[in-house]
């Protein structure tokens, strides 16, 4: 979330680090050069020096002031489904809203109140089981609700902020907000007050009220699709944004690109704009299968495709 840390990885923990898990929550999880690929559903990247799961939001916000004070970078990672982790792993800390504490869902009337850990598979069904629509097209997005509002995710036509009521949220400075949706700026994979906080949770309302057989019916028609047009291979979802008035999948289609393979990452034969981890490939393949897909849409097309998924332990701008 905060910057992408660049020193290498240190071996032995720092007296910091030990002193704060005697002010944490007994359920509180921290932990010392933790393996990140796992975590994530692309399967690479090596480890975060310091990786913390807390229990509660008070330890959430002693963790991230903690590292304001002692210089470490805090990255907010949520099911892995929008990153790559350079090989090298990510010298700072990582937070994940893995507890069951956040990952709680409650229905109050036409009201849905998620935590940011709820998956967003639950959400959908959630919603249809008590008649309220408009929560369709999260079926198959292997998300977190606090990575859906951060990146304001969205899939068939459907986005996250469109059944927001309201967002809490905290910045570095340890502060929670509660904030109407009307109150966000919101943009294509993106939310401008997010980018630099964290959301805990939101209130969520259904575009209106349906049938569920309907709801039902049409998750299923939304998941008929995804599995046609996109790929069961490991990936991390679109890897580049769509450029103004078209779509990365058809200009690397056009280009000839799909089943283009470097090390074990493959541009997918199913969906253009999907690199997929096809032989324990590493962060490095990516970056190489990135590079060649710019070039050739640089050249043969005149556009600059630009990375969607975010790239942690490293940066674009860097390694391109």
């Amino acid at each position: 979330m905060s910057g992408i840390g660049n020193a290498a990885i240190r071996t032995q923990e720092p007296a910091w680090w030990q002193a704060l898990a005697a002010r944490m929550d007994p359920e509180t999880r921290l932990s010392f050069n933790e393996p990140l690929g796992p975590k994530t559903t692309f399967r690479v990247g090596g480890p975060a020096q310091f990786y913390a799961e807390p229990a509660t939001t008070e330890d959430l916000r002693t963790l991230w002031l903690a590292a304001k004070t002692e210089g470490v970078d805090v990255f907010f990672l949520g099911r892995g489904s929008n990153v790559i982790v350079a090989d090298s792993g990510f010298s700072g800390l990582v937070i994940r809203l893995q507890h069951r504490y956040w990952r709680e869902l409650n229905v109050d009337g036409d009201a849905i109140h998620a935590r940011a850990g709820a998956r967003l598979k639950q959400l959908c069904s959630t919603a249809a089981n008590h008649g309220l629509a408009g929560f369709e097209f999260l079926e198959g997005i292997p998300g977190s609700v606090g990575g859906a509002l951060r990146m304001n995710a969205g899939a068939m036509g459907g986005w996250m902020f469109d059944i927001v009521e309201s967002v809490e949220w905290m910045t570095p400075d340890g502060v929670v907000h509660g904030t109407p949706r009307n109150a966000f700026h919101v943009g294509y994979r993106s939310c401008q007050e997010l980018l630099e906080a964290i959301a805990l949770g939101a209130t969520l309302r259904p575009v209106g009220a349906g049938e569920r057989a309907a709801i039902r019916k049409q998750i299923d028609s939304y998941a008929t699709l995804r599995k046609a047009s996109q790929p069961r291979d490991p990936s991390a979802g679109c890897i580049f944004k769509n450029p103004e008035g078209d779509h990365a999948g058809r200009i690397i289609d056009q280009l000839g690109l799909k089943g283009t393979r470097l090390g074990g990452a493959e541009v997918s034969t199913v969906h253009g704009n999907f690199i997929v981890n096809r032989e324990e490939a590493c962060c490095a393949d990516v970056i190489e299968l990135v590079r060649a897909i710019r070039a050739r849409a640089r050249a043969e097309r005149g556009v600059e495709l630009e990375p969607e998924v975010l790239l942690l332990g490293a940066r674009w701008e860097d390694v391109l």
